[in-house]
């Protein structure tokens, strides 16, 4: 049996460098993941923060860790500087690049890459087209449900393709040319003073019944509630799927992925994967909705085995 792999997604949100280098360096040398994904990928006003010769320290880290390391560009392309940042990314020599927005296939075309889940990828032309340019790994978005991604699995079978899906994570729904953290506190864009590092896992959004609805991380909305697939992962894996992403957020995401690995490997079942996302302090409850063709904040409850 092909072995199922799992992969620690960057980084999205805005921690202090410090923190963002440790997290990466427990990572390299504790988490039981196959693949590591750097980069910043929401916010280019960010990248000043952890710099290429930070990132270069955390990819050595990693590899010296046994992981593969792949540089993820940015999701959204608003102004020259963006458009440099992407450039510089997708140009590394030697380097696996997962692409988010379309700016970055102008430098890739025709050398292997990878397809990031802030690229629509919806259907099989599409996944044929971008394929044929160079495509080899396809991480799809957490909103396709089942008989999307089994049709995509196949797709990806015949083209010999790797494909991916989040399966642990607040889940990215829409980017905007806005800062919605910036607007929040009356700032512009401009002038956010970095406000969404108040946030580690995104500032909460309620609704007018003061019920938590959505979380606000600069100018991408998420999910608030957590993505966990533990229950459909035997699913995924008929599908085609072999390789499984981990969002990280501020939680012990070392235990996480100790968890999700062990459950790939056999050694516990779902329902003790999920107890022990409790005991890691993974905020509760947790959603699977989108797989199931539910809303997505939903947690449809696993049926008989």
């Amino acid at each position: 049996m092909t072995r199922l792999n799992l992969t620690m997604g960057p980084l999205i949100f805005h921690w202090p460098a410090d923190k963002k280098r440790d997290f990466w360096f427990r990572i390299a040398d504790e988490a039981p993941v196959d693949t590591a994904c750097i980069g910043e990928t929401i916010c280019s006003k960010r990248t000043p923060y952890f710099d290429d010769r930070q990132y270069e320290e955390v990819a050595q880290r990693l590899e010296r860790g046994g992981k593969k390391v792949v540089w993820s560009t940015l999701c959204e392309v608003m102004i020259k500087g963006d458009s440099k940042i992407v450039a510089r990314t997708s140009r590394r020599p030697d380097a696996e690049i997962e692409v988010n927005d379309a700016s970055a296939l102008w430098h890739l075309s025709g050398r292997p890459h990878r397809i990031g889940p802030a690229f629509n990828v919806y259907n099989s032309e599409t996944m044929q087209y971008l394929a044929r340019k160079g495509a080899r790994h396809f991480c799809l978005g957490a909103e396709l449900p089942a008989p999307t991604i089994a049709a995509l699995g196949k797709t990806a079978a015949e083209l010999n393709v790797g494909l991916e899906v989040q399966i642990f994570g607040r889940m990215s729904l829409a980017l905007s040319a806005r800062c919605y953290h910036a607007r929040a506190h009356d700032r512009t864009k401009d002038d956010c003073r970095f406000v969404c590092e108040n946030d580690p896992d995104g500032m909460e959004l309620t609704t007018r019944s003061n019920t938590p609805f959505l979380s606000i991380n600069g100018i991408q909305t998420l999910s608030h509630r957590y993505l966990n697939l533990a229950h459909e992962l035997r699913d995924l894996a008929e599908m085609g799927v072999a390789t499984f992403r981990l969002s990280p957020h501020s939680c012990d995401m070392v235990a996480v992925a100790g968890t999700y690995r062990a459950l790939l490997d056999g050694k516990i079942d779902a329902t003790e994967a999920d107890e022990l996302l409790v005991e890691h302090g993974v905020p509760q409850p947790m959603a699977n909705g989108f797989f199931h063709q539910r809303p997505g904040l939903e947690r449809v409850a696993p049926g008989p085995d």
